[in-house]
């Protein structure tokens, strides 16, 4: 069977395309060998399975590995302190009978089978305690426990004596045998399990789990280890793709977000080709794909590159390709969106929060003291960005964007205006956005004329998107530039059909400041490689002068829009 892009469950390097996590498995080992008890919690999809079974692999030579996972457990696994000692017990005695782990003695696996099998009287946590200790004492070599989907016991009281126990026997670890390691994995940090349990002061202080070393390695992945996985692939395909282009795209999409990014590599492998199918003859017909002679020309990464025969660029790993890649991922119903928006719902001020970030600006300082933020970083949602809070990724933002658009559609007049204008904006496939402009202008001082500054500062921008959203949905896509956004300006990248525009929206804040605001739009549309840009500007001044006019900024033209 050839090698697919997997992303419905753990990768494994002989039949996925998957990168390579040497480097990641060397930094887990540190914490191993130095005997730290740590939690890898990150969020849905990033990962983590993934990693222990590749550290079971690795490190089965040198330490004896009970891999368990909580995963599927019900509730009567938690009834009471006999009751999940003797599942404990059960899933530790499964590893070693399907030949999982080696080096524990014969007696330690029969009595860790007793013990699942014990009655309600005999199996409590002193039991479990003393054959934990019984087993790594005989073992033939130190006992890791790595424990996956730990997230099923978040909310159970008897979990949190569990890891009073496994404190208790680390805290006397010279005296007593115990495990060397011990991994816990799931989205919830385990040091802040309290809180999801009981929110009174003193449990958010007294975890049980306080004896956790910190763990700070990258799970995600950089362009780097991008590139080398499409190497792979390539070396299979000959798409003739641009290896190092394509590798920044997707990183820059899913800031290294690993279901994203093999999520993406999947569309692009298995559904572009065949969206594409239609229309190629006229495609090829037309010569608007070049031919080339050699496939991608370069080395990198120290692997040297080859030459494949002649042949028409495939659409799928273009450019092109990547922005139908995002659509359809825009458009998918999976379950890593689908606990992004629940999240939001079980946390309301999680939502506010995010709220006032895309769509005012506002900048807010990262600290880790706020239980919002905490929240809000612990499932991925948002990241540290040089002490300040961002979202994750861009595909994150736009889904957020257009979650929290939805909610406004409904009753937005501006919405209901682009549902209605979309058909006249678009001539022979080509997206007129100076007609947008000049047409969203006309509605704003239709609709909003008398709006006031504050109304303007907190819907502006929202406004736009809202009128914009019906003109592109199903055939383009947008983002926002996460790293250009504050409280005044908003920079506006769309794709459509191949082609890019950048839109600045901006609130008015004098003449100096719309100047200066020209020139920056002008180095923008440079880093972009456009000659054309627009700048929509939201003006509340008394004496303000509405219209459109174009300006000349070096050898490129911005189409000012003032409503």
């Amino acid at each position: 069977m050839s090698k697919y892009f997997n992303t419905e469950g753990p990768c494994y390097p002989k039949e996925h395309y998957m990168v390579n996590l040497d480097l990641r498995i060397q930094e887990i080992k540190k914490l191993i060998d130095s005997k730290k008890y740590f939690s890898i919690n990150r969020g849905r999809q990033y990962g983590k399975t993934t990693t222990l079974d590749m550290l079971q692999e690795k490190l089965r030579s040198q330490y004896s590995i009970f891999y368990i996972s909580f995963e599927g457990l019900g509730q009567d696994a938690f009834q009471n302190e006999s009751a999940f000692c003797r599942l404990f017990a059960g899933l530790l005695y499964d590893t070693i009978d399907y030949g999982e782990i080696d080096g524990v003695e014969e007696a330690a696996a029969l009595a860790l089978k007793d013990m699942s099998k014990m009655d309600s009287q005999a199996a409590d946590f002193r039991a479990l305690s003393n054959l934990i200790s019984m087993i790594c004492k005989t073992s033939e070599k130190p006992v890791v426990l790595m424990i996956d989907e730990v997230d099923q016991a978040g909310s159970q009281p008897i979990f949190l004596s569990f890891l009073g126990m496994l404190r208790s026997k680390y805290l006397k670890m010279r005296q007593r045998p115990t495990f060397e390691s011990v991994i816990l994995a799931g989205v919830y940090d385990i040091r802040n399990l309290k809180l999801k349990i009981r929110s009174e002061q003193e449990h958010q202080k007294n975890s049980p789990w306080n004896i956790a070393a910190e763990f700070d390695v990258n799970m995600g992945f950089d362009a780097g280890q991008i590139q080398k996985m499409l190497f792979e692939y390539e070396l299979d395909h000959s798409t003739g793709m641009d290896i190092e282009e394509m590798s920044k795209l997707l990183y820059s999409y899913t800031s290294g977000y690993p279901f994203l990014v093999s999520r993406l590599c999947k569309i692009l492998d298995e559904k572009i080709p065949g969206i594409r199918k239609i229309s190629d003859e006229k495609v090829l017909e037309s010569s608007k794909i070049p031919d080339y002679k050699t496939a991608n020309n370069k080395r990198f990464g120290g692997l040297i590159s080859r030459s494949v025969g002649a042949y028409k660029t495939p659409y799928p790993w273009t450019k092109e390709g990547f922005l139908e890649a995002i659509k359809i991922l825009s458009f998918e119903k999976n379950p890593l969106f689908d606990s992004l928006v629940n999240k939001l719902y079980d946390y309301p001020e999680l939502g506010e929060m995010i709220r006032s970030i895309l769509f005012t600006g506002n900048s807010i300082p990262y600290n880790s003291g706020n239980h919002v933020i905490d929240i809000a970083t612990m499932f991925g949602f948002i990241k540290n960005d040089h002490g300040a809070i961002a979202i994750a990724n861009r595909i994150f933002e736009t889904r957020l964007y257009d979650l929290f658009l939805s909610e406004k559609e409904v009753n937005s007049g501006i919405f209901k205006e682009g549902n209605i204008d979309k058909n006249q904006f678009v001539q022979n496939g080509i997206l007129d956005m100076d007609h947008v402009l000049k047409k969203f202008m006309e509605h704003w001082n239709d609709l909003y004329h008398s709006a006031d500054e504050k109304f303007i500062e907190e819907n502006g921008r929202k406004f736009f998107l809202l009128y914009l959203k019906p003109i592109i949905n199903g055939t383009g896509n947008y983002y926002i530039e996460s790293r250009t956004r504050d409280n005044r300006r908003t920079d506006i990248i769309v794709d459509y059909r191949g082609q890019q525009y950048i839109i600045e929206v901006k609130i008015w804040r004098g003449n100096e400041y719309h100047t200066r605001g020209e020139a920056q739009l002008a180095d923008y549309l440079e880093a972009y490689h456009a000659k054309k840009g627009y700048l929509l500007s939201f003006n509340f001044n008394k004496n303000k002068k509405v219209g459109a006019k174009e300006v000349v900024c070096g050898d490129k033209v911005i189409l000012e829009i003032v409503v």
